[in-house]
């Protein structure tokens, strides 16, 4: 009985997420191993959609990116930058008859702050009911 498939995650995140630290970082990526590969950066509103479309050409089935709470980006917009951006590039990948889905956008929630680990959880569980991505060669097939 084949195992069963496991989506892999490329996980741009702020670096205000609580326990997202380097140390941190590394426990996920070895608790995932090539699952998840997690991208920090100084502000959500530093990425683009060239960022996400990259990834999920290279070796992810889905892009994500975790931004600080509405209000509370230490840069002011930066997470509605990012929101705009992430949805620009759900239509970019429908327009190419992709799944909106590989690509989304978690805002984090000031009353209930949740761990990077958390929401890695979170995200990896909401993909795995999503196909391999017809974009990427699979040696197995």
């Amino acid at each position: 009985m084949p195992e069963k498939y496991k989506q892999t995650l490329a996980l741009f995140y702020c670096q205000n997420v609580p326990e997202s630290d380097e140390a941190n970082r590394q426990l996920l990526e070895k608790e995932y191993g090539k699952q998840i590969r997690l991208f920090p950066l100084p502000c959500s509103g530093r990425l683009e959609p060239f960022h996400l479309l990259r990834a999920l050409e290279e070796f992810a089935d889905a892009a994500y990116l975790i931004a600080c709470p509405e209000g509370a980006c230490r840069y002011f917009e930066g997470n509605k930058r990012a929101q705009k951006r992430v949805q620009r590039t759900r239509e970019i990948i429908s327009g190419i008859g992709l799944e909106k889905e590989r690509v989304g956008i978690v805002i984090r929630s000031a009353d209930n702050p949740r761990t990077l680990a958390e929401l890695a959880w979170e995200i990896l569980e909401k993909i795995s009911g999503i196909d391999p991505s017809p974009v990427l060669k699979r040696a197995n097939g």
